[in-house]
Parts: structure tokens; C-alpha cells; sequence
């Protein structure tokens, strides 16, 4: 193999399966850096002395100190300097919005391409798993309990921080297998679950982190019995936002319109893509996704995988999609179809009730709203019926209000999402800390797990000063 010649001013290039052949099954689309490449990658790092990057990083990773490493070919090293700060490194390295967080700040980028800071953070942690590197340091046990509400980002990071400075923790998962999000929520064309999900979880395992599955908040048990009967010292909601919205057009209710969560959840949890596994799916012929997130696209570009023709329809322009560039690049690449400042007002059905398409109008930007973005407005005389035989509606998520409505005392805001302090995860309940998409909304993996390391701080500080 030829020397790789690196050029300062340019990412080493990363290998990804090509658009065709993807397009047709579910295995991981880039393939990631090889040793060679990272160490590569890893030399076009300055080591800045102030570092920008890391003033972008949600749990604050040291970057330039595990680059270091890359570049000294210590790979384990690199990986212990990253387990200081992330419980999920390997999904951090493929589903972090790099490019609007660190990447954005890296000097290189002024004048040239910023380094790969995310694909050198998935080469580390996919290195260490494969050549099994012990990452499960923790202090001595100090006796105290933790109960954690949720086995996503959020709450992965904070019961993992909680158990290295020597807490008794243990998660309670609603669904049948923990992960949360990681697991139902992002195909695993993005996010390989038994690769890399599961050992990062198995990780936790090994700090001491108790996980008991379906047991779901509000229900099975509630906070205050946690609390009150089961002797934990403090309770950390992190059980996000799993309750989907609708836009409150007619013809919602057919069959043939699904939530995006659903969708991916039928497919990433119980294995809909699998010939061998019986979860009943209808992924239809012809497929709208409405909706311009990174779910809408997981959706658009799973929907394809299953055989179907595929159309993005959003109200806006491309520039306001609010979806990572790669995965957007990516759609495009697979053959997704983008009805862009499109907007649909009804979707309509068949005498026997499912879908047969759905009315859209056209839309032009005007001036900008109170969000900065330039308002969508209809074009008059415009309807048009786009021919589609399943709907999924991906408008973002809300929490659901299971948890907050049988905690006394706990506030919540007008929608439904859980009031808790930014710095600190404080919730109007003493003892109670929140965090992630439970209090923000649905935003992304690495703000959720920054909530969550945050709240393992103000715990610590909490229990001992009682």
C-alpha cells in the first residue's frame, strides 16, 4: 500500500460502501479509517494551545491531547484520554454533528478543511473495543444509590460518571433491551447495534452499573416509591422524548401513516429489515417522508432500503434543512427524491381506507420569523397530489407526559418537557435532577449525554452535602 501523503490543508479522505450497492441493504456506510489513515489524519492537527475544539465539545473531550496519541500511534492511550470524558465513543464518532460543534472551530478549517475530529474519535473507540482495552476504572464504592430513569445518551453518561466516582447505580429501561434512542431510533446503516451500541453498554456493565429492563417510570414504579421504599439518594430522569407530533391535517388517521419513530423502531429494535424475524412492516411503494431532520432522513433512507421510492417533502429550502450535511449528501447519493418548499395539507385515502396520496402545495420563503429563518408562504394556486401509498410524518417528538404526571411536585412546561436547571439538571423537586431530550425536546445524542454529565456532577455534590 502506497504512503499516504498528507496534505495540511485536506482531510484524509474517508471510504464509504458505494451508493448503489448500499442503497439495497443495511450494513454501515462508511467504512471508517484504517490505522494508517488515522495516524495520517491525526498529523494535521496544530495541538492548539487554547483549543477552540473543545470549548464546542458538549462533554468537553480533551481533542487535542487523544489526537496526540493518534498521531504517536498510541491508540490506547488515546482511548483512555477520551474515556475520561465519553461513555460512547464509538457513537459519538458517527452520529455527532461534528461539523456545526468541534469541527467548527478548528483552526484548519479558516483556510482549509478542519481535521476529522469525529472520524479519529470512531477509529479510537472502534480500535479499543477490537484489541480490548480496559477502560473500567472506578473509585472505591461509597455505598450511596443513584437511580437513573432511561438507558439512552443521557442516561448512559450520567450512571457511568456516577458509578467512576464510586456511586451504586442502577438504570431503569422502559423498553425490553437498553440503549434508548441508540438502539430504536438510528438505523443501524449509521449506528451498527450488536458492533457498537452494545459494547459501549457492556462497558457500563463493567464499572458496576445495575440495568433492569421494562420497567417503564409512572408505571411499574414510580419516583417517589424509588425514593421513598427503595432507598436510592437521587433519581436522574433522562427517559427522553418518545411521544411523536402530527401536523393535524385530514387524513392522519389512515393506514399507511406512520410517526418516523415507529417506523424506526419496528425496524431498528425489532429487526423489521430481517426476513428472519416476524414484526410486521408496511413499507409501502411509494413513500413521503415529511419532515428535513436527521430522523427524517434515517426514515427516508431506511423506507429505500426496503424497496420503496422515496421523497423528502419539507416546507423550506435546502439551505434551511435542518439535517447533517453527510446525511442529506447521503440521501441524495441513494437516490431519495427532495420535494423541497413543499408543504402537505391532506392526505388522502382509498374506499378501504389507506393511503393513496397526499395533497402538497407549493411554498416560497418570505421574510424571516422569530426563529431567524425565512417564513414559509403558499403559493397561491399551486395544489398539486403526489402520488404516495404510505405517509411518515418525522415533526419531532415530544416527552411523553407518563413520568411527570405521577411526580408530585415535579414542573413541567407547556410542552410537557421537564423544568430542570441548565448548568446543573435541578428539577423543582429536591433530590431530582433531569436531563436531555426529557427537558430539551428531541436535539442530539452528545447535548444529552453533555446534560448528562453535568447532572452526575451536581449528584455528587448534592448527596454529599446532605
Amino acid at each position: 500500500m502506497s504512503e499516504i501523503v498528507v496534505d495540511r490543508m485536506k482531510k484524509v479522505p474517508v471510504r464509504e460502501q458505494d451508493p448503489q450497492a448500499r442503497a439495497k441493504n443495511f450494513e454501515e456506510v462508511c467504512y471508517g479509517y484504517n490505522e494508517e489513515e488515522a495516524v495520517a489524519e491525526a498529523t494535521r492537527c496544530l495541538n492548539c494551545k487554547h483549543k477552540p475544539c473543545v470549548g464546542m465539545c458538549p462533554v468537553s473531550i480533551d481533542i487535542p491531547a487523544f489526537i496526540q496519541q493518534v498521531a504517536n500511534k498510541d491508540f490506547a492511550e488515546a482511548a483512555r484520554v477520551i474515556a475520561k470524558y465519553s461513555a460512547l465513543p464509538a457513537v459519538c464518532g458517527r452520529v455527532c454533528p461534528q461539523e456545526v460543534q468541534c469541527e467548527s472551530k478548528c483552526i484548519l478549517g479558516i483556510k482549509g478543511e478542519p481535521v476529522s475530529i469525529g472520524k479519529l474519535e470512531r477509529f479510537v473507540a472502534d480500535w479499543a473495543r477490537e484489541n480490548k482495552v480496559d477502560l473500567s476504572h472506578t473509585e472505591p464504592k461509597n455505598g450511596k444509590k443513584v437511580a437513573v430513569i432511561g438507558s439512552g445518551p443521557a442516561g448512559v453518561t450520567c450512571a457511568g460518571d456516577l458509578a467512576k466516582m464510586g456511586y451504586d447505580v442502577t438504570i431503569f429501561e422502559a423498553l425490553h433491551e437498553p440503549g434508548g434512542v441508540l438502539l430504536y431510533g438510528i438505523p443501524e446503516f449509521r449506528l451498527p447495534k450488536e458492533g457498537v451500541v452494545k459494547p459501549e453498554l457492556e462497558n457500563l456493565l463493567k464499572l458496576g452499573v445495575k440495568i433492569e429492563t421494562n420497567v417503564i417510570a409512572g408505571r411499574t414504579i414510580t419516583i417517589d416509591a424509588l425514593m421513598e421504599e427503595e432507598g436510592f439518594e437521587a433519581v436522574f430522569i433522562g427517559s427522553g422524548a418518545g411521544l411523536p407530533k402530527f401536523m393535524g391535517i385530514p387524513g392522519e388517521n389512515l393506514n399507511g401513516v406512520f410517526s418516523a419513530n415507529e417506523f424506526l423502531t419496528r425496524n431498528n429494535l425489532m429487526k423489521a429489515f430481517r426476513d428472519d424475524y416476524d414484526t410486521p412492516i408496511k413499507p409501502g411503494t411509494k413513500v413521503a417522508v415529511v419532515g428535513g431532520g436527521n430522523v427524517a432522513m434515517d426514515a427516508a433512507r431506511t423506507a429505500l432500503r426496503l424497496g420503496a421510492q422515496v421523497y423528502i417533502v419539507y416546507r423550506r429550502s435546502e439551505a434551511e434543512l435542518p439535517a447533517r450535511v453527510e446525511e442529506v449528501h447521503h440521501a441524495k447519493e441513494e437516490g431519495i427524491i427532495f420535494e423541497l418548499l413543499t408543504n402537505p395539507t391532506e392526505i388522502v385515502g382509498d374506499e378501504n381506507g389507506w393511503v393513496k396520496g397526499m395533497k402538497c402545495v407549493r411554498m416560497e420563503l418570505g421574510e424571516p420569523d422569530e426563529s431567524g429563518r425565512r417564513r414559509p408562504q403558499v403559493v397561491e394556486g399551486s395544489e398539486f397530489i403526489l402520488d404516495v401509498d404510505t405517509v411518515i410524518m418525522s415533526l419531532g417528538t415530544s416527552p411523553n407526559p407518563l413520568i411527570s404526571d405521577t411526580t408530585k411536585g415535579l414542573d413541567v412546561n407547556k410542552y410537557k418537557c421537564i423544568v430542570a436547571d441548565e448548568e446543573t439538571g435541578k428539577t423543582s423537586r429536591e433530590g431530582i435532577f433531569a436531563g436531555g431530550d426529557a427537558v430539551t425536546g428531541a436535539a442530539t445524542v452528545i447535548l444529552a449525554m453533555g446534560a448528562g454529565k453535568q447532572a452526575a456532577v451536581a449528584i455528587d455534590e448534592y448527596i454529599k452535602s446532605k
